[in-house]
């Protein structure tokens, strides 16, 4: 039996995706553990799970990031404001949960790198766990101011709760790296030096979201899912409500499911056209979907695609501009600029993937290639020989 503790940031879309690669690892006979915000991590790994609380900020809160930034303004309240304080809030946690579970490897979040410093720290293999593609696929590419700034907070970071004479970097495991996607969407590798295996989204059954209306849905119509994810609640009221405009305008062929966690669009009755709600069990739902309306959220935009769904992307900030060119680079979707497109450009948008059989065409070819990485069975496998002594060593 082999230990391996999960650091996750306290980010659902982060979490998600190493909850079924632990069940895995725990029907494998494996123990596994998690060091991260129990707030968080509790309800997504449900009853029984062994979980170290880390902090999530020095001040026991998060920072709130303004709605309004976009681009190298939000890349930087990213990195300076978020990342860089969650990892020194979190280095603490980490190592006590190290001292408590005695892991024999950890396997760590890109965005949690507190993980991957104490891993380097205590002389421990880690591995890092890619819920995104873009820092591997060239996203800072051109950019080399803005790269050698992240590596000077990286520099920084590491003399404060790292070691100050390791050198590897945290985003990217000498030992392995877990890509949960496939080259047929993220592209070619430019970035890390440690080895990249792709495994595929991790799909896996998830605590239930509450009631749905299941027959609420019409046979006789095709559904659309639109949602901004978790995270982005506060930006979305606008481009929610054209989403709801355009697909009103074609409520004689479509149906719509608008996913508003933060309740921007307030709490509209339900009518047989548009259905507004806080939350969706979205994994059964995208069964029963012919296409999405979203954020470009890696883990929004691999789901969909695992169920041969096209998409209309419209990317806010961060990895999502990144992610959004993967689609439509691979011909699955139609890209649409977040508030600056109207109902008239978004329902375009929604024609062209619905009635464009090349967009669903792309769309499985990539769902297919996602089921023949093999998903969370196959990162518990490369975990495993990464926890096997021969196997520890770059390859």
């Amino acid at each position: 039996m082999t230990r391996f503790l999960f650091v996750v940031p306290p980010l659902v879309g982060h979490v998600n995706p190493a909850v079924g690669v632990a069940a895995e690892l725990r029907a494998r006979g494996h123990a596994t553990a998690w060091a991260g915000l129990p707030e968080v991590v509790g309800p997504l790994t449900g009853p029984g799970a062994e979980i170290h609380p880390c902090a999530v900020a020095a001040d026991g809160a998060a920072v709130p990031r303004p709605p309004e930034l976009r681009g190298p303004a939000a890349l930087k309240f990213l990195w300076a404001d978020f990342l860089v304080p969650l990892a020194e809030a979190m280095a603490p946690g980490v190592t006590a949960a190290v001292a408590r579970f005695a892991p024999d490897v950890l396997v760590v979040d890109q965005q949690a790198v507190a993980g991957a410093l104490v891993a380097e720290r205590l002389g421990l293999p880690w591995a890092t766990a890619a819920t995104t593609s873009a820092e591997f696929t060239g996203a800072l590419a051109g950019m080399p101011l803005v790269e050698a700034w992240i590596a000077g907070l990286l520099t920084g970071l590491r003399r404060r709760v790292g070691d100050p004479d390791g050198t590897a970097d945290p985003r990217f495991s000498p030992h392995l790296t877990l890509a949960f996607t496939t080259p047929e969407l993220a592209g070619p590798v430019t970035a890390p030096a440690g080895p990249v295996r792709f495994v595929g989204p991790s799909i896996t059954a998830r605590p239930a979201a509450g009631p749905f209306p299941w027959e609420w849905l019409d046979p006789g119509r095709e559904t659309v899912l639109v949602t901004l994810g978790t995270a982005n609640a506060d930006a979305g009221k606008a481009f929610l409500a054209s989403c709801q405009e355009a697909l009103r305008a074609r409520a004689g062929r479509l149906q719509a499911v608008i996913v508003d966690p933060g309740g921007v669009q307030g709490d509209p009755e339900p009518d047989a056209d548009v259905l507004v709600l806080r939350s969706v069990p979205q994994l059964p739902l995208l069964a029963r979907t012919a296409a999405v309306v979203c954020h470009a959220g890696h883990n929004t935009v691999c789901e969909a695609l695992w169920h041969g769904v096209p998409l209309v992307v419209a990317p806010i900030r961060d990895d999502q501009p990144v992610v959004a060119g993967q689609v439509t680079a691979a011909g699955a979707g139609v890209r649409v600029r977040f508030g600056r497109t109207g109902a008239q450009r978004l329902g375009q948008a929604l024609d062209a993937v619905l009635d464009d059989p090349a967009h669903r065409c792309a769309a499985r070819r990539i769902g297919a290639s996602f089921r023949s990485a093999g998903g969370a069975a196959a990162a518990a496998t490369r975990l495993e020989h990464l926890a096997a002594p021969a196997d520890r060593t770059p390859r």
